[in-house]
């Protein structure tokens, strides 16, 4: 081939990449803008397209369907954060590490919102595949900051915490700004980072690996049993009154419904496997129901009142306010394990269902704060922001996730020890914190 001709082809060759390249960069985006907007459920291809201006054969240039393209995106977006993960952590000192991670995220959320309320947010409401690549994401960011706190000498301070864990739980509280669309995430860094220090003791003293437990003496304020499902009631059983016979098949709508959402996932659900589960009609279903959706927040808003009437009970029986977070962390923990539907509905399946649901659960995430409230009274000169709280809060809301996620793992009981270490290491010290907690475990063990 003579050379000019050489020439040509490449540069024909190297525009096509180049037009592909930017083609498939405006389906990322395309799905990243839609998803934000619309949600996982109606980020359908169509819409896609339609907002990245390509036809229909182009996208499967590029994707099989619009759950590959979802991940394409998630694992885009994921990769770029990686990025400045890596090169804060990596150039920052090694005692800092836990630091560099969180601030690179911060400002990541900060100079690209859209692309972190997607990876932040919506990963979240997009099933099995997309929860596996954002817990993988956080794993692997956990293990660069675990790597660089192994370089620290034995007696400089680092956080007693799970660098994986709290990452989590900020990947939870920034993704909720995002939804609400709250300027100024910046202003969060150096509040997150006097929450992160209050857990800081020398490398050689932490106890968050060595603080798994349990089992533990059963609260007073757990149940014996589980929730379970009503029988259905039988024709023996003459005049009935109407409003019985109504209560009876809304428990056991309830229950169908947690368990094809534990069993199948919220998306893969039908109404009509619900009827077939509960041993209902759809006649009865719709006169309580106005569809899955409807069942579905019913049944959250459910199991969040069980879990804050139980925790509520317990936290006030406690003598301080140490033991008050110690006694609601243990009934919390213990009526999870007895009721695992719950757990899954309430931790795994409420963002599949739409923003309601998303909404619910923030709404519980800020209720579970009111149990941190009087750490200000037992020390007031923590210095602690109340953005502190919600912290707390997500990330505990993000190890009880990740335990139920992790099917055929220890049972959420020994989620007692860290659980508590995380609300109490603020206010009181890591090293106090840690002995206190030793204390109530040797007690109820």
């Amino acid at each position: 081939m003579p050379a000019q001709t050489q020439s040509n082809a490449a540069i024909d060759l190297g525009a096509q990449k180049g037009r592909k390249a930017t083609q498939r960069e405006r389906l990322v985006a395309s799905m990243i803008a839609t998803g934000n907007e619309v949600g996982y459920a109606r980020a359908s291809v169509s819409a896609v397209i339609e907002q990245a201006g390509v036809s229909r054969p182009t996208f499967y240039d590029y994707f099989r369907d619009r759950d590959d393209c979802f991940l394409g995106a998630l694992e885009d977006v994921y990769r770029r954060l990686l990025a400045r993960v890596c090169e804060r952590v990596n150039e920052g000192d090694a005692d800092h590490a836990l630091h560099c991670a969180l601030a690179a995220l911060v400002d990541f959320a900060s100079n690209e919102p859209d692309a972190a309320r997607f990876l932040t947010s919506e990963a979240l409401s997009a099933g099995p595949r997309a929860l596996e690549m954002r817990d993988s994401g956080l794993d692997e960011i956990g293990l660069i900051v675990e790597r660089r706190h192994a370089e620290v000498a034995e007696s400089r301070a680092i956080p007693d915490v799970s660098p994986r864990m709290l990452m989590g739980g900020v990947y939870r509280l920034i993704g909720t700004r995002l939804r609400r669309g709250e300027p100024g995430l910046t202003r969060l860094r150096e509040d997150l980072l006097v929450w992160v220090d209050s857990y800081k003791r020398p490398a050689c003293e932490r106890r968050w690996s060595s603080l798994m437990g349990g089992p533990y003496a059963r609260s007073p304020f757990v149940p014996d049993t589980p929730l379970e499902p009503p029988d259905v009631l039988g024709p023996g059983r003459p005049r009935i009154p109407a409003a019985e016979v109504a209560e009876n098949q809304r428990w056991r709508i309830f229950f169908a419904t947690a368990t094809l959402a534990a069993e199948r996932s919220y998306a893969a659900s039908t109404v009509a496997d619900i009827l077939k589960l509960a041993g209902v009609d759809g006649r009865t279903f719709y006169s309580q129901f106005a569809g899955k959706q409807e069942a579905f927040m019913a049944v959250h808003e459910f199991g969040v009142q069980q879990v804050m009437w139980v925790t509520g009970q317990a936290f006030f029986s406690g003598t301080s306010w140490p033991e008050r977070v110690w006694e609601a962390a243990r009934a919390f923990t213990q009526f999870l394990e007895i009721n695992p539907l719950i757990a899954r509905v309430g931790f795994i399946e409420a963002y599949a269902a739409g923003p309601a649901a998303v909404q619910r659960v923030e709404d519980s995430h800020l209720a579970f704060t009111m149990f941190l409230q009087e750490g200000y009274q037992h020390v007031p000169e923590s210095g602690l922001s109340r953005l502190a709280l919600e912290a707390i809060v997500m990330t505990i809301y993000e190890i009880v996730y990740c335990r139920v996620r992790a099917r055929g793992a220890a049972d959420p009981t020994s989620l007692l020890a860290p659980m508590s270490l995380l609300c109490l290491a603020p206010f009181l010290g890591a090293r106090e914190a840690a002995q206190f907690i030793d204390s109530r475990s040797a007690e109820h063990a």
